[in-house]
């Protein structure tokens, strides 16, 4: 189970995915691409499949897809997987497709929140879906996760359900829903499913098929990590941390009596004090018996002062919260009178009810932060959320793989190409039925998972969490080595070579006993962490190996930078700009207000203009001229009017203009959707008088915020001009080199024209009057000549 170059920082605790004894339908040997029909399953020699994945996405066989990812994991542990993709959802029918499984259903929405996937941040139902072949909207219903488990459960009723993806990691609790404005229950709820797998489940569930396999009950598999589960009854022997209501004390402790003798104190404690006993041995001479005027020190621990952490300031579980378990005793009182912390491993947070954080906005965010701070693998607690008579129960999060794990997980032997079922006329995918995604990520490279940014808008950390995972080097020249030699139509170049983030390979904490003790929500905000590693050198090697690599011309990188971590390491921005940027790299700032940028935990301006010095450096030491694209988000909790004007200014100042505006999204459970609702900053302990966040709501102002941003368009001038008179600032009204908007209104027909014909928006042709005839050729009305009737008048 070694990796050729093993770059995992730390052990972890947990079986290896590769250490298990196969199941006994590995005798059927890989498939060349997991079946999606009856005759696919025939010509493999299958009667029936142990497991079927549904999907919300077509199924392509690539290892940036979670569907293809979770089947050949299985099938190397020797079962046989079939893929049930995109099935109308309609009926029962199209899930019986392949047969009763004999194992359990699997279910996902697919790579994208279903919700997400199909509308935009305005509440518009999108036109396209890049998962789908052919770019066709409308393949998946609503809330897919839910609807699917319910038809897997017509279908065959005994069969178990477990349902994963990032769709159920982003509502394992109850959660805000954008779309109807309201509370949700948890997704676990409302699905019936069985398991709920949340993260990355590779570990959960190979552990999960193998105990099926051995005809365990899936209600008794109850303490894998990464899964969660409804139980009616708590369960014996564990401790209960109630963190159910705000702004109450925590446990007190009694103060000593400075004037009560010792056996006084030991009474209390139901003990004895030997040393006032009578029949306790007399001392040595000259040891406190009086016999002499010498008597040594005897230095006792101070009671008051708990154990030392190896991470400064850790915030209490919970935070304000009173132990209690109405299942077993208190724990037990250490000596000195103080009680003992109950055992990690047996202990549960319990966090306000479904029912209360949909009554009180308030209780919502502080769930919402006791969650985040439960999210470390080292040091998380269980947690519990009654809805109704039922609990919610979430063990902690998965242990994370390790290098070895990563490179067995990427090495298997995937297609790298849609199923057959999704060709064109010419047997090819590249035509009417070409899938965006696919095509997007056909020629790039994953080399690591995970992100410890924290950014409070971004769902990759309650998915992939913050511990960094990282394939080895050997595993990552092999996959470009494959592209180059099996993928058709490569050109030779690699259009990525990232992750969620691109520089974070192998970056991470410095010690395993800090690493398993912290409990920041980030390692980067307010500032990078004294214990982060942030040595770009492997990530530099990769690169220079890659490119140097025979049949490989370019290898860029598209996934997103933390500027604020490159700058750290010169040589890798040289490194970068000189040999990976095709003549753009997109960057993200979000904004440039502190107050904005305090509520999405990015770093300020000024890192982005240390890079951009930097940029602009090496890219004339190479010759090229290279541009830097800030993006930039709208209407985000904590921005003002005031914060989208100077941002507006500095764009104009900076000669910037953007065709595209991402404007924010509240996805379900992300810290920054718990300001959105709540008007409450989930960053710092909440309670009823903390402090509040000024959220952007109401299509009009959302627009204004967007307006902003797009200064530049015509179509918005109407709109700014009244705001900035609004706002006292009629100053930056005028056409002067300072100023923001014209004062005057060219008449555009609602057309903008940009550079990229894709970002122009095409003027609406007028309608003409009523009994009027425009000209096929030039649209103009038929000239007047005296022999047409007038028109008639009503």
């Amino acid at each position: 189970m070694n990796a050729p170059v093993d770059v995992s920082f730390f052990a972890r605790a947990a079986k290896p995915i590769t250490s298990y004894r196969k199941y006994w339908a590995a005798r059927f040997g890989t498939a060349p691409l997991l079946p999606m029909s009856r005759a696919e399953m025939d010509k493999l020699g299958w009667d029936s499949c142990d497991i079927i994945i549904v999907t919300g996405d077509a199924y392509v066989d690539h290892p940036s897809f979670g569907m293809a990812v979770i089947g050949r994991v299985l099938e190397a542990q020797g079962f046989r997987v079939g893929i049930v993709a995109q099935p109308d959802w309609h009926s029962a029918e199209p899930f019986k497709a392949l047969g009763k499984p004999n194992l359990f259903f699997g279910v996902t929405a697919g790579n994208m929140d279903s919700m997400i996937n199909r509308y935009t941040a305005d509440r518009k139902i999108r036109s396209d879906d890049a998962y789908t072949p052919g770019d066709v909207a409308g393949k998946r219903p609503d809330r897919a996760g839910i609807v699917y488990s319910q038809r897997c459960r017509e279908a065959y009723k005994d069969v178990p359900i477990v349902l994963g993806g990032i769709e159920g990691s982003l509502r394992r609790i109850a959660h805000y829903d954008y779309w109807s404005d309201k509370v949700r229950r948890s997704i676990l709820v409302d699905s019936k499913c069985d398991l709920l797998l949340y993260g990355n489940a590779e570990r959960a569930i190979v552990d999960i098929a193998h105990r099926l396999a051995a005809r365990e009950p899936v209600e008794r598999i109850t303490d894998i990590r990464g899964t969660a589960f409804i139980q009616r009854h708590s369960p014996q022997g564990w401790f209960e941390i109630d963190s159910t209501t705000v702004d109450q004390p925590g446990r007190v402790e009694d103060h000593v009596n400075p004037y009560q003798t010792t056996s006084e104190q030991a009474a209390g404690l139901g003990t004895t004090c030997g040393r006032e006993d009578g029949n306790s041995l007399p001392p040595p001479a000259g040891e406190g018996g009086g016999g002499g005027n010498e008597r040594p020190l005897i230095f006792v621990a101070n009671p008051n002062l708990a154990a030392g952490s190896p991470h400064p300031n850790p915030p209490p579980a919970g935070e304000g919260a009173t132990d209690k378990s109405p299942h077993t005793d208190a724990a037990p009182a250490a000596e000195g009178g103080k009680r003992r912390p109950p055992p990690r491993d047996r202990t549960v947070i319990r966090l306000p009810s479904y029912e209360q954080v949909k009554a009180d906005p308030v209780l919502y965010a502080h769930a919402n932060r006791v969650l985040h701070l439960e999210t470390n693998p080292g040091n998380a607690w269980a947690l519990v959320q009654a809805h109704g008579d039922r609990d919610v129960w979430l063990n902690p999060p998965p242990i994370p793989l390790t290098t070895a794990e990563m490179d067995h997980v990427f090495g298997l032997p995937y297609a790298r190409s849609p199923h057959p079922a999704y060709a064109d006329e010419h047997g090819g995918h590249y035509g009417a039925t070409k899938i965006p995604a696919w095509e997007m990520i056909r020629f790039s490279v994953n080399i690591m998972r995970g992100c410890f940014g924290g950014c409070t808008f971004c769902s990759i950390t309650e998915h992939e969490g913050r511990i960094i995972q990282s394939r080895s080097e050997e595993s990552v020249i092999r996959e470009i080595e494959d592209i180059r030699d099996k993928v058709s139509g490569f050109t030779g170049v690699i259009s990525d070579l990232g992750g969620p983030t691109a520089n974070m390979y192998r970056l991470g904490c410095r010690s395993p006993e800090i690493e398993s003790a912290c409990r920041k929500p980030s390692c980067v905000f307010p500032g990078i962490c004294q214990n982060l590693k942030t040595d770009h050198g492997p990530l530099i090697r990769i690169y220079r190996r890659a490119r140097q690599l025979k049949g490989i011309k370019k290898i860029l990188i598209g996934s997103g930078l933390r500027y604020d971590l490159a700058v750290q390491s010169p040589e890798y921005v040289k490194e970068l700009v000189q040999h990976h940027v095709g003549g753009y790299l997109k960057i993200a700032p979000e904004h440039t207000e502190q107050g904005p940028l305090s509520k999405m935990m990015k770093p300020g301006m000024a890192n982005y203009d240390k890079f951009r010095v930097l940029f602009d450096k090496y890219s004339a030491e190479a010759g090229k001229k290279q541009y830097l694209i800030p993006y930039f988000i709208a209407a985000h909790p904590g921005t003002s009017d005031e914060d989208m004007m100077n941002l507006a200014l500095w764009l104009k100042k900076n000669g910037l203009r953007a065709d595209q505006v991402q404007a924010f999204y509240p996805s379900p459970m992300a810290s920054a959707t718990a300001m959105y609702h709540s008007g409450k900053n989930p960053l710092r302990k909440v309670g009823r008088d903390s402090e509040g966040v000024d959220v952007v709501r109401g299509e009009r102002r959302r627009r204004l915020h967007k307006a902003f941003l797009r200064y530049h368009d015509a179509n918005n001038w109407p709109l700014l001009r009244e705001a900035l008179k609004a706002m006292g600032r009629a100053d930056l009204i005028g056409s002067g080199k300072h100023q923001l908007v014209p004062a005057y209104q060219p008449i555009t027909g609602g057309c903008y024209e940009s550079a990229r014909k894709k970002n122009s928006t095409p003027a609406k042709a007028a309608a003409p009057a009523r009994g009027r005839l425009l000209t096929q050729h030039t649209g103009l009305p038929p000239r007047v000549t005296g022999t047409a009737k007038p028109p008639r008048t009503r």
